[in-house]
């Protein structure tokens, strides 16, 4: 099959187009899944650049599960595509189903894991026409949405219906976004505004009028005094992927009881804390990155329902992943950059 490898940690150079890959064999619990769009993220940049490591270079430990990626890697978390093929336990009326791919791996060769992986991380993932994964985490839809509009919802959309499970957001409670053009941001807004609450979204002025499109009640700019725009006590949740020299501000505008939900530090991932506000406030701070185990699934029946619509900002052959990380990179579009696998 034809596909794109990572190499090793680095730069664009790492990523090698083949064509001689195997075709992944399903292990008894598995599916095949024949991929025919997958989306752009974050993660896929940062697995390259060794971002999640925290050690003196050596990018040892720049996975999600801290462990040493395995090369060649097929990258790609956020896929869709239908069953080929099923494992020898799988019932075989799966086959030809349409399928998003929970990027949040649970389950691998056959067993539990210890510690959840990432589709196309520790384990290869949808940049190829063929994709291997525990049936599991293979999810039917039934949706009139193309391929690439559905391969904008697994990642960053689950990521965002995580943070705002996590947090507990409710109707009428008044929720902050940051980093809100992006598809994390972008699907956090349409979430939030989903269960009843207010938005605040935090976005660059040139993208306000979408960002108010998917909900927002009201946009604030990149660089705006939070505290002088919003006042001190004035937001239930914040939605936080940026951090970065703001992030103080982010605790004066919550309330007492708050709580926090941050999956991405785009902005600088060392911050001040004031351990005061922190316990004289009462807040709840929650680290996002394993989904809750309904999240998924519930995510695939507000897609199916209509509840939220996909943000695909641009469309690129896979042969193109280049081209399209470099336009990732530029920070210039709102929502998704899915690839289409032919």
């Amino acid at each position: 099959m034809s596909g794109v490898v990572l190499t090793g940690h680095g730069g664009p150079e790492m990523l090698e187009w083949r064509d001689d890959l195997p075709v992944p064999r399903p292990g008894s619990r598995d599916v095949l899944v024949r991929v025919r769009a997958a989306a752009v993220n974050n993660t896929d940049i940062n697995t390259r650049i060794a971002w999640y490591s925290k050690g003196d270079g050596e990018a040892d430990d720049a996975s999600w599960s801290g462990k040493p990626l395995e090369f060649p890697r097929i990258q790609g978390a956020d896929v869709c595509g239908e069953i080929t093929a099923v494992g020898a336990e799988v019932d075989r009326a799966r086959i030809g189903e349409r399928v998003l791919i929970e990027p949040c791996i649970r389950e691998a060769d056959g067993g539990v894991l210890k510690t959840p992986w990432y589709f196309g991380s520790e384990c290869d993932g949808g940049f190829a026409q063929y994709a291997r994964v525990a049936s599991h985490h293979a999810h039917r839809i039934n949706s009139s949405l193309t391929d690439s509009e559905l391969a904008s919802f697994p990642c960053s959309y689950s990521t965002a219906e995580n943070m705002l499970t996590r947090a507990n957001v409710r109707s009428g409670e008044t929720v902050l976004v940051t980093g809100a053009s992006g598809g994390v941001g972008s699907a956090a807004v349409q979430l939030a505004r989903a269960r009843g609450a207010t938005v605040i979204a935090v976005t660059s002025p040139a993208k306000a009028e979408a960002l108010r499109e998917l909900g927002a009640a009201r946009t604030l700019g990149r660089n705006d005094d939070l505290l002088a725009e919003l006042g001190a006590g004035s937001v239930d949740v914040v939605i936080d992927l940026v951090a970065g020299p703001q992030w103080p501000a982010l605790l004066d505008v919550m309330r007492p009881g708050g709580r926090y939900s941050v999956a991405g530090a785009i902005g600088g991932h060392m911050v001040d804390l004031d351990v005061r506000t922190l316990y004289l406030k009462d807040l709840s701070f929650f680290g996002c990155t394993v989904l809750e185990p309904d999240v998924f699934s519930n995510l695939v029946g507000r897609i199916e329902r209509g509840e939220i619509k996909p943000l695909v900002a641009e469309t690129y052959a896979l042969q193109d992943i280049g081209k399209a990380q470099e336009s990732f990179g530029q920070k210039g579009h709102t929502g998704k950059i899915v690839l289409k696998v032919s």
